[in-house]
């Protein structure tokens, strides 16, 4: 019964529960990186191309190169410690 009453010393959720959900948070995302690699381009949107300003022909996006997508920031990092682990073994 005293589970669920709060004491004058509770003060909350402690450190490692904050810890545990990060971890748990951080892993999630870098699976999500593994599953999807790749997000649509933040500049063009996902379209690959902008119209140009005469409006009359279109030219492709300067950022993602007319691919219209861009690797996510936790699809870097695990191909960065994938490499780094490899180069050890050499």
């Amino acid at each position: 019964m005293s589970l669920f009453l709060a004491t004058a010393n509770d003060s909350g959720p402690s450190f490692g529960a904050w810890l545990l959900l990060a971890v748990v948070f951080g892993g999630s995302y870098l699976v999500h990186c593994l599953i999807w690699p790749f997000r649509a381009c933040s500049k063009c949107g996902g379209g690959g191309r902008f119209r140009s300003s005469s409006g009359r022909a279109w030219r492709y996006c300067d950022k993602c190169g007319g691919r219209a997508a861009e690797v996510r920031p936790g699809r870097r990092l695990v191909t960065y410690l994938t490499k780094t682990r490899h180069r050890g073994d050499r």
